[in-house]
């Protein structure tokens, strides 16, 4: 077995801290939306929690920032379309894999190391949520928490509706990618393997060429 150090101690911490994070938004956010049906806590509460982590998660978001920033890694996040035909190839073959390859028992085709964690699929994954999505779902909230204060830039971005509407869509799509992230943290030579490697920074796989 290969034994690879891929997730650095910072990495990590923020990795779990953004878990928490999202896990308490996603409750807190649907008691607020589903009030006098849902009834986990009281709609005070949930509005407490769930402001208290959301700017939990933004501040989060800054140290993630800063850290792939300083540590010069940020580039493991970003696609490498200056070869587009080989990395449209690499993502094709990734996908076979998911949808066809780890049935019938075939070798993952990406192979990570600390340099390129990521595979295509992946990388275009986090690329769009770490860069995109992710900042537009904490403005999103940020405008929502005091409507009072942001009125101004609420009517510039087409209204309480159009704002909320998007803030509700972001956390559909990141409530079902916690989902698929989930799964597919089974998907290494054990079902524990990358859920370990969040705890300890390393990771194995089978050696190649052996």
């Amino acid at each position: 077995m290969n034994k690879l150090y891929l997730h650095a101690l910072p990495v990590r911490v923020w990795h779990w801290f953004n878990f928490i994070c999202f896990a308490l938004l996603i409750v807190t956010g649907a008691q607020i939306r589903y009030r006098g049906t849902l009834d986990l806590m009281s709609f005070e509460t949930a509005v407490d929690v769930h402001n208290l982590f959301g700017f939990a998660l933004a501040g989060g978001f800054l140290f993630w920032a800063l850290y792939y920033i300083a540590s010069g890694k940020l580039k493991v996040y970003i696609p490498d379309l200056l070869h587009l035909g080989r990395y449209l190839l690499a993502s094709l073959k990734q996908a076979q894999y998911y949808g066809y390859g780890i049935f019938v028992g075939d070798k993952n085709p990406h192979h990570a190391t600390p340099d390129n964690k990521f595979n295509p699929m992946q990388q275009i994954a986090y690329f769009s949520i770490m860069f995109f999505l992710l900042p537009a779902q904490i403005v999103t909230g940020v405008l929502l928490w005091d409507l009072d204060r942001f009125a101004g830039v609420i009517d510039l971005a087409g209204g309480i509706k159009i704002v909320s509407g998007v803030h509700l869509l972001l956390t559909l799509f990141f409530t079902a990618f916690l989902v698929v992230h989930v799964y597919l943290t089974t998907l290494g030579h054990t079902p524990l393997e990358h859920i370990k490697a969040m705890f300890t920074g390393y990771e194995e796989e089978p050696g190649h060429g052996r």
